[in-house]
């Protein structure tokens, strides 16, 4: 029997940056575990599969190869291909618990983009639009056209050589960081970087400090490697670092956003830079530096690193490329002081980047053929556009009901509100929209209740008033 081609009709997204092929897979893959393809079920032929889709017949193929070397499928020449008979008594799983979508979202507060799904307002993405996907594509395809047997073998542990002298390079220019490219670790992101520093670094029971409010991805995968986190408060001069020292003077690490505080956008002060790596000298602690959008600044100069202050060797520098590029590539990196290179080096090799060398490979001639500098030139611009459109709509339909904080750059705009900044975002979020509530944040401390939102992808004025319109509505606030 055939599977009835009612079942995959409807349409696959390509504005998602999950590829055509693995929408496809992942589709028949759920049907197959819904039980609404059994067991010996025959799925639709590639030809008539692929027309009723309008995509090409090897989008279907490939869908299909991947299910069958999987164990899903299985090909019977002129029969077709069928589910595979040997998932009989394994399918239709026991129903899921049903889950209050509310209350998830409060037990993971403050996660930002995570999936293909997109969120109007959603923090963590840059502007998709913008990315040179014509361009990458023709890296990317020179690169495939030009593997050896040599590319076909198990890449090098610590990153593709080339892509890290050309981050060294970059740094070296943009951040005024002075480093070997042997000191540089490319990781899947920043998460990988802070994964590859607690397996080199934190011993279970160290504790950490963590700014209050802060990321709470980075707090939560360093809680879950066996620190302990200690929450130090920021104010407008970013993380006080007394509060940190009298509370956990001996803390292994302390995780900081000192260009621009995440969620808050303030910098931390030089006053604060100084005294943070004084103590990170003395109590032989270490400084993790997240600089994840410093290359967005629209007033005055991009500060320097506090690595670039860094004279013994406390601060782990991390940076990564989903902020600039597109998140889906996976790829950061991690600069490590001189005198742990050997024991990073020891780590990688044990357990691997998992960054294929391919896309670094891309990346690499994307950067050192000059259209990584041209993309952030044009962002530069795009996003002081779209931060205004968006800022001003907000302003001219809620006026003081939302008053924004002045900061210099970032990917975010962050608002004052009156009343319950989780109330409104949990409204916004039922909504649609993906702001978060400054409060879903913190760890300890209180806030003056605000909404962080992204600008990256508002494309336009009309665009911008709609959301706006959205927000007031989530704000539960009428025409003024």
């Amino acid at each position: 029997m055939t599977a009835p081609i009612d079942s995959f009709r409807q349409p696959l997204d390509p504005s998602q940056t999950l590829p055509i092929y693995r929408q496809l897979y992942e589709r028949i893959k759920d049907a197959i575990a819904r039980g609404a393809l059994r067991p010996g079920e025959r799925v639709p032929p590639v030809r008539g599969l692929a027309g009723e889709l309008g995509v090409a017949r090897g989008t279907v193929e490939l869908a299909y190869q991947l299910l069958t070397s999987e164990g899903y499928l299985q090909a019977r020449g002129p029969a077709g291909t069928v589910v595979s008979p040997q998932l009989a008594g394994r399918t239709s799983p026991a129903p899921p618990v049903a889950l209050d979508p509310a209350t998830v979202e409060r037990s993971l507060p403050g996660v930002i983009a995570h999936g293909p799904a997109i969120r109007p307002l959603q923090l963590g993405l840059p502007a998709l639009d913008a990315f040179p996907r014509a361009l990458w594509s023709r890296l990317c395809a020179r690169r495939l056209r030009q593997q050896g047997a040599a590319t076909l073998a198990y890449p090098e542990p610590c990153g593709y050589g080339p892509l890290r002298e050309a981050v060294a390079g970059y740094l070296g220019v943009s951040r005024g960081i002075v480093c070997d490219p042997a000191q540089v670790f490319i990781c899947a992101g920043y998460q990988g970087a802070l994964d590859l520093i607690s397996r080199t670094l934190l011993e279970p029971g160290q504790g950490f400090w963590h700014e209050d409010p802060g990321y709470p991805r980075g707090r939560e995968l360093l809680r879950r490697a066996g620190g302990v986190p200690v929450a130090v408060a920021v104010d407008d001069d970013g993380l006080r670092v007394e509060d940190g020292i009298a509370r956990a003077p001996d803390a292994r690490f302390a995780l900081v956003t000192p260009s621009q505080q995440s969620p808050t956008g303030v910098a931390l002060s030089l006053p604060r830079r100084l005294a943070l790596l004084d103590w990170a000298a003395g109590a032989n602690a270490w400084v993790i530096e997240d600089d994840y959008d410093s290359e967005y600044r629209y007033a005055g100069f991009p500060l320097p690193a506090l690595k670039s202050l860094d004279r013994a060797g406390r601060v782990l520098y991390t940076g990564t490329f989903s902020k600039v590029l597109y998140p889906a590539l996976r790829l950061g990196y991690l600069v490590v002081p001189p005198a742990l290179v050997e024991s990073f080096v020891r780590s990688q090799q044990v357990f691997a980047s998992g960054c294929a060398e391919l896309l670094q490979a891309t990346l690499c001639d994307f950067m050192q053929e000059g259209h990584f500098a041209r993309h952030l030139k044009r962002t530069r611009t795009l996003y002081a556009q779209r931060r205004q459109w968006l800022r001003s709509a907000l302003e001219t339909r809620l006026g003081e009901h939302l008053r924004f904080a002045e900061t210099p750059g970032g990917l975010n705009l962050i608002g004052a509100v009156d009343g319950d900044d989780l109330a409104i975002a949990a409204r916004a979020h039922a909504d649609g929209l993906g702001l978060q509530a400054l409060n879903a944040w913190c760890m300890e401390a209180r806030r003056e209740p605000a909404l962080v939102m992204s600008f990256t992808n508002v494309v336009d004025q009309p665009m911008a008033a709609r959301l706006a319109e959205r927000v007031a509505q989530a704000m539960e606030v009428g025409t003024l």
